[in-house]
């Protein structure tokens, strides 16, 4: 006889774990089917252990500038495989920790690849044994994966994805990044802090390109102060592996294509999403460009079957799918959650520097018809991060001129994915440029940038 659940969720990724956490609170009997590491890509080969490698990298970054803090660190050095260690027992921790909560919770966790075969039905792989699970609803969380070059598949040796970016065999010495992303430029400062040469190469006209677009101008200026190789509108027609490394066709701006080699390469060109052979097509479940059609409640068209997080589509964010995870599992329920609102979903970019954002850009309120008051306010200006040597960066506010709503904030520097949050709080509150400028930072902080970038936008800065 099936095991049988009040809720089957499909994938343990950040939506996942989340969503069972919830449900089982809510008093369902829950299980949750994984086919690798309880904790999905994020937790075990993308959020946290490249903050590790990053955190790493920034260390050593500190090390080899440490005259400017007066102090001294003689030959610098690191150890590839130690830092790769550190990282490994990061996401090694917090996979433990998974796997705590799910037994705290009294999930059930069932290992193996999962497919929909049946209403309210889910059959789970394991080597040569297959179960048959039953649910009362099922919901699907499998997430997404790294996009291949079609010309150039990833081979994990020269050619790599963030997979093996993360647990490198070796070292670049000259590496091409292919995107120009979050994590494409994530991985640029990881090696190229480490001491690789790193040309990134990016199609569209500016690097980031979902951020503003005085945030990419600035970024790239950034970048290429420490010695980048940044070229935007430019395409690559070509990528093979070498003897000695990797071998790209890169057609530039203006059109002229060169050959070059390079150590190794890295594709950050986006992400696919686990859609196929879980079962969709025979229920009938609907999907745009592979991703999964859902209501603003992680319904499908199809009665019971649910999906949430990267294989529902953009913003492909953790934080988004354990949102999502919370509010579909409360619907389900019985209770009343508020839809997903995407204008209050931050967005992180952890290379040095920062890059932090929630709402619309300048150019987007605009072209939604707003008419705004913009403030900026450079890091510069702030007594802490003069202290800290840390300069570098800027906050820009955008607002309703008419009713002085925050629509979009951006910024970049030192500690800004920390300070968002801020911002996005008080777009959940709806508050205006009023409850802002009147609330009191802290000081000395970095967080005074934020007060400034506001009273800025309403030519009220005290500090510059």
């Amino acid at each position: 006889m099936a095991d049988t659940y009040d809720l089957i969720i499909l994938g343990s990724g950040p939506g996942g774990y989340v969503g069972a956490i919830r449900a089982a609170q809510l008093g369902m009997k829950v299980a949750i089917v994984e086919r690798e590491r309880l904790g999905g890509i994020c937790l075990n080969w993308g959020c946290i252990p490249t903050k590790a490698l990053l955190r790493s990298s920034e260390i050593y970054h500190y090390i080899t500038h440490a005259e400017a803090y007066g102090l001294s660190a003689p030959k610098p050095a690191y150890d590839l495989e130690k830092v790769v260690q550190r990282s490994r027992k990061v996401a090694d921790q917090l996979n433990g920790g998974v796997k705590m909560l799910m037994k705290k919770h009294k999930i059930a966790v069932h290992e193996g690849v999962g497919k929909l075969v049946g209403k309210g039905k889910l059959e789970v792989t394991q080597g040569d044994q297959k179960t048959v699970l039953e649910g009362k609803k099922i919901i699907v969380a499998t997430g997404a994966r790294a996009r291949d070059l079609p010309f150039a598949p990833a081979d994990g040796k020269k050619i790599w994805t963030y997979r093996t970016a993360m647990t490198p065999p070796e070292m670049p010495t000259n590496l091409l990044v292919i995107g120009s992303g979050a994590i494409g430029l994530e991985f640029a400062s990881f090696y190229g802090d480490m001491g690789a040469k790193v040309t990134v190469v990016e199609m569209l006209d500016r690097i980031l390109p979902v951020e503003d677009a005085e945030i990419s101008a600035f970024m790239e200026k950034q970048l290429k102060k420490f010695g980048m190789d940044i070229r935007t509108s430019t395409g690559l027609q070509k990528l093979e592996a070498t003897p000695k490394g990797v071998k790209a066709e890169i057609k530039a701006k203006d059109g002229t294509v060169t050959t070059e080699e390079f150590s190794h390469a890295i594709v950050a060109i986006g992400i696919v999403p686990n859609t196929e052979n879980i079962g969709l097509e025979a229920l009938g479940v609907k999907t745009d460009r592979g991703h999964i059609v859902t209501d603003g409640y992680g319904k499908t068209n199809v009665e019971g079957v649910y999906a949430f997080g990267d294989v529902t589509g953009a913003p492909w964010l953790a934080h988004k799918a354990m949102h999502e995870a919370v509010i579909c599992v409360e619907a389900m329920a019985g209770e009343h959650p508020h839809e997903m609102d995407v204008k209050n979903i931050p967005g992180c970019t952890y290379s040095r520097p920062q890059v932090a954002s929630v709402g619309l850009t300048e150019a987007k309120a605009k072209e939604a018809g707003y008419k705004v008051k913009v403030g900026k306010f450079p890091f510069i200006g702030n007594g802490k991060a003069i202290a800290l040597g840390e300069t570098e960066g800027f906050v820009k506010t955008v607002f309703d001129e008419a009713t002085g709503e925050l629509l979009g904030a951006h910024m970049i520097g030192a500690e800004v994915t920390e300070l968002i949050q801020g911002y996005v709080i008080g777009k959940t509150l709806e508050t205006t440029e009023a409850e802002l400028m009147g609330t009191i930072f802290p000081h000395p902080t970095i967080s005074e940038v934020m007060h400034e970038g506001v009273l800025s936008a309403y030519g009220r800065a005290l500090h510059i």
